[in-house]
């Protein structure tokens, strides 16, 4: 070819060494299944989209996951595999420029035209997939409630992590809404008893993937570590409760998303009798059959529009005295899981994510803030009192968006005490106060703002940190913790003070900003609301 003058033969040397070079292979890697190969990313091995489970389609609609079959050849590991349907997303053609900008690093809206039911694939990066090293695991579970969200949002990429701290990290796709988590026994009878908890035995399948596999990618599958942000954070703590998931991990990280109680099975049947009577589903081969696309549409159809936040039915795990034996954290923490160390902590202003394409956030005054909480009752006066005296230079706007953060505050520090009650293993609670300087500084320390950092993602995320210098610092401290408690059980960096076992009697709390220090109890005011 010289229609530009040169011959194609050249282009590898034209292109070599710049953004169009062609990136190189990883090894091929022998699973129990099957060979897979992927492509570097910067010189770390990324295995992307493999198959840990077989496609929960057809007659495996709604039942427990069952193990892939294997293959010939040498599967395809150089893209993400698909999210699984996504019911909800907080984008929308009145979507704010913020949003929008958070999008390109949390792809809710994207993930909608591409999502799918075949959706049990997770991803790996490994520093070296060939050399028979024993990292750290550490494994991620998606936010996105029980609702949406995949473990290939670009803000979860775990090359940087992997390369830092010489460890391997998994990032996992799994059932949600409906698929994972409506309960079909009442309607349809025993052999539906699992479908409440389906998402979350997908769960316990990849982490039986991770046990028999990981050390083929240089992971050692005695040392793996759970993690998650918000709905993450909650099934992190499902897991540590459930019987099935015992023995296949060894520390747990809950970030802003505690989860202390469960769905109840007759409510949970209540609403998926609701789902289907919209679906016009009355027979089992009807619910085999019906287009995944027409079972969204029923869901939205049957729940309330303003549904979220504890109002309103919504999918989840259930506490069915059998998967999941009782709510994960009462009376008690889980006894199998005292053994487990635990980080977890929350953001300071959790909720402005959520309000800030709210009319009235930036413009409320002193009235209508007294008016917003009286008619939310009570306890929400009471924290708005407390986080007055805690911060008097917040506006009314963060005055009402810290009180409707307050069940954050509430649930990690009731979590954290059951847990330190009874646990021979240590607890750390953190606490994230620094604020991104994004959007003129509005959002202040909101949520998902603690993943792009503890991932050490700050520069490839700047939409979410900003850009400079404080950005880098904070992601070089949460890093650094991160990777060593999933080494030792111990978050550590010599960017922080000693950090101190949490307890009922010592409430030692990390606050992570640029200064960071130990503070005891720093919200007992807000802690004490919560019972």
């Amino acid at each position: 070819m010289r229609k530009f003058g040169f011959s194609a033969a050249l282009l590898p040397a034209l292109f070599a060494g710049t953004a169009f070079a062609q990136p190189a292979t990883t090894p091929v890697v022998e699973t129990d299944k099957g060979l897979v190969q992927g492509l570097e990313q910067d010189g770390i091995d990324a295995f992307l989209g493999i198959r840990y489970a077989a496609p929960p389609t057809g007659e495996r609609r709604f039942m427990p996951p069952e193990p892939a079959e294997a293959w010939d050849g040498i599967a395809d590991a150089s893209g993400y595999g698909a999210p699984c349907m996504q019911l909800y997303t907080p984008s929308g053609p009145n979507a704010s420029d913020l949003t929008r900008q958070f999008q390109s690093i949390f792809l809710t809206g994207t993930e909608e035209k591409i999502d799918n039911e075949d959706c049990l694939f997770l991803n790996v990066w490994t520093p070296d997939a060939g050399d028979g090293g024993k990292r750290p695991v550490m494994v991620w579970f998606h936010g996105g409630g029980y609702a949406y969200g995949s473990g290939g949002w670009p803000a979860y990429n775990g090359r940087n992590l992997a390369e830092k701290g010489d460890v391997v990290v998994v990032t996992v796709n799994h059932r949600l809404n409906a698929f994972g988590y409506m309960n079909l026994a009442e309607r349809f009878g025993a052999n539906f008893a699992a479908s409440g908890n389906a998402g979350n035995l997908d769960l316990v399948r990849s982490l039986e993937w991770v046990r028999d596999n990981i050390a083929a990618f240089g992971g050692d599958p005695d040392n793996v570590t759970i993690m998650g942000e918000s709905g993450g954070g909650s099934k992190v703590s499902h897991l540590m409760a459930m019987p099935a998931a015992d023995g296949l991990f060894d520390k747990a990280v809950i970030q802003s998303g505690p989860g202390v109680t469960s769905g109840k099975p007759a409510e949970a049947a209540a609403y998926a009798g609701t789902v289907l009577d919209a679906a016009g589903v009355e027979s089992v081969e009807q619910l085999r059959t019906l287009p995944a696309d027409d079972l969204i549409a029923a869901i939205r159809e049957a729940t309330p529009a303003d549904s979220g936040f504890a109002r309103g039915p919504s999918f989840g795990p259930i506490a069915d005295g059998s998967i999941l034996p009782r709510d994960p954290f009462l009376p008690a923490a889980p006894e199998q899981s005292s053994d487990i160390p635990v980080l977890i902590g929350y953001n300071k202003d959790e909720m402005t994510l959520f309000v800030a394409s709210q009319p009235w956030f930036g413009r409320l005054d002193e009235a209508t803030l007294e008016m917003m909480s009286g008619a939310m009752g009570e306890q929400a006066v009471a924290a708005v009192a407390a986080y007055r005296e805690m911060y008097p230079d917040y506006s009314p706007t963060h005055l009402a968006s810290a009180a409707m953060g307050s069940r954050f505050v509430q649930g990690s520090y009731l979590l954290a005490d059951q847990q330190s009650r009874s646990a021979d293993a240590p607890v750390y609670v953190y606490r994230l106060t620094w604020e991104t300087p994004v959007g003129g500084g509005i959002l202040r320390s909101p949520h998902t703002l603690d993943i792009p950092l503890m991932f050490d993602n700050a520069k490839e995320s700047a939409a979410l940190v900003g850009t400079g210098e404080e950005a880098q610092r904070m992601a070089d401290m949460m890093s650094d913790a991160w990777i060593a408690f999933a080494k030792t059980g111990t978050p550590s960096s010599p960017l922080l003070p000693e950090w101190e076992p949490y307890t009922v009697a010592d409430r030692n709390v990390m606050e992570l900003d640029l200064e960071p220090r130990i503070v005891d109890d720093p919200e007992r005011a807000i802690r004490e609301l919560g019972g």
